[in-house]
């Protein structure tokens, strides 16, 4: 294999546990993998439904579906925008926060055995790398 290979690869594997660790502790909270992205999505920002669809690949009816699950539950609510009140957007509530929060700690606590096994140099440049491959162009 290539570098490039060995690096998909790891990154593939990287995201199976991950996703592992989130689809447990979601679980746990009654939340889909898709409804722990909107909350991250959503933990400092609004959004429109259409903007959130597209960046989740769903069609607009099924994020729809997905933000009146979490409306019924008090985790995200709908609203104008405070600078055009004609768009309607999408946003935690702090009962959301709050649930957001915890969840974030318990998947800290959950990753911990894989990234305590770096020094804090390495997790230091394991970060920036990340970053760097994460940031869209």
């Amino acid at each position: 294999m290539t570098a490039a290979e060995d690096v998909v690869d790891a990154l593939v594997r990287t995201t199976f546990e991950v996703a592992g660790v989130l689809t447990r502790i979601g679980g746990e909270h009654d939340l889909s993998l898709t409804q722990i992205r909107v909350l991250g999505i959503l933990r400092d920002r609004r959004a429109r439904v259409t903007e959130l669809a597209a960046y989740l690949g769903l069609d607009k009816s099924t994020m729809s579906g997905l933000i009146d699950r979490a409306q019924r539950r008090g985790l995200l609510a709908r609203g104008r925008n405070p600078d055009d009140g004609r768009v309607v957007e999408v946003y935690v509530t702090p009962a959301g926060l709050e649930l957001t929060r915890r969840m974030e700690e318990e998947v800290r606590r959950a990753l911990a055995p894989m990234t305590g096994r770096l020094d804090p140099e390495r997790l230091d440049r394991l970060g920036e790398l990340l970053e760097v491959i994460l940031t869209r162009p």
